[in-house]
């Protein structure tokens, strides 16, 4: 069945709780486990606010914060992993949009499955802030296995 599974995560609640469904099922069928979360590319717009606020590197500071936070991302998915008996490898995909960056990981580490969560936001909610594993769902060519 599945050899390889990607798991996409971005920290939150929900998303843990598909880790643990990933893990899971990577168990249960002797899979390996790749872990990726994904940086966005800083926004020009909100770097010069916060330059106009003071901040002397805002660039340097947007690439520390976003490091620290895929480091403790990637590193409470890793432990729980090792906490379900597991090994996983992790990745941190800079300077991406999240659904073009989980695809091109996938693809890149020739993933047989992604997975990912699923906030089920709706409506106008859903148009202003998007949907990320709709996104995936449209565009990959490997499946998805969606988590709620």
């Amino acid at each position: 069945m599945y050899k390889r599974i990607l798991i996409a995560t971005d920290g939150s609640a929900l998303a843990t709780k598909a880790e643990t469904q990933g893990f899971s099922l990577a168990k249960e069928l002797h899979a390996s486990v790749i872990v990726a979360t994904v940086t966005e590319p800083w926004s020009a717009i909100e770097l010069a606010a916060q330059a106009q606020r003071g901040a002397k590197h805002p660039v340097e500071d947007y690439e520390k914060h976003s490091t620290a936070v895929a480091e403790r991302t990637l590193g409470a998915a890793s432990g729980l992993a090792k906490k379900m008996g597991l090994a996983c490898d992790t990745i941190h995909v800079k300077d991406e949009h999240p659904a073009e960056g989980i695809i091109k990981t996938a693809k890149a580490n020739e993933c047989d499955l992604i997975v990912m969560a699923s906030h089920g936001r709706r409506g106008l909610q859903r148009a202003l802030l998007g949907s990320q594993t709709n996104e995936v769902l449209s565009l990959s060519s490997i499946p998805v296995l969606v988590c709620k």
